[in-house]
């Protein structure tokens, strides 16, 4: 039973805690549970550096918890999805990229339109023919906010 004592350790525990709810981040979308996951793990290396009674415990989970959310959500947020150089301008006519070269980000075939990358933003592409990712295109003409594109 010494064996279940030693497993039953607060900084153990937490740290258990925050892996799972680091892993659990990879299967529930919005970027907020990895903050309770480094919330556990802050408390777990606290408890490896001192003995907290277990209501400081979660204090301390809740509060490191939080304040992680509130200071690191929105920097890491732009980390992760990336900033977008060019964002769509809805003013802007899309006839004025016809002529221009884009990059096929998504397979187009005749019959599924694909993506095209043009000024760091992702637009619908079709074409006649079969285009795979990564081919240099050109931009032949628009259909609402899809590209007709061609091979270089």
């Amino acid at each position: 039973m010494e064996w279940l004592n030693e497993f039953l350790r607060p900084e153990l525990i937490w740290f258990l805690i925050g892996l799972l709810l680091f892993i659990a981040e990879f299967m529930i979308p919005g970027l907020i549970v990895s903050f309770f996951g480094l919330g556990a793990w802050i408390t777990a290396v606290v408890c490896l550096l001192t003995d907290l009674t277990l209501n400081l415990q979660l204090g301390l989970f809740i509060a490191s918890s939080l304040l992680s959310l509130a200071l690191l959500r929105s920097w890491l947020k732009g980390v992760f999805t990336g900033h977008v150089s060019g964002e769509q301008d809805l003013n802007r006519d899309l006839g004025d990229f016809i002529g221009e070269r884009a990059v096929v980000t998504q397979k187009i075939t005749p019959k599924l339109a694909g993506k095209v990358e043009l000024h760091g933003t992702n637009w619908v592409a079709e074409a006649d023919e079969e285009i795979p990712e990564g081919t240099p295109v050109v931009i032949v003409s628009k259909k609402n906010i899809t590209f007709t594109v061609k091979t270089l």
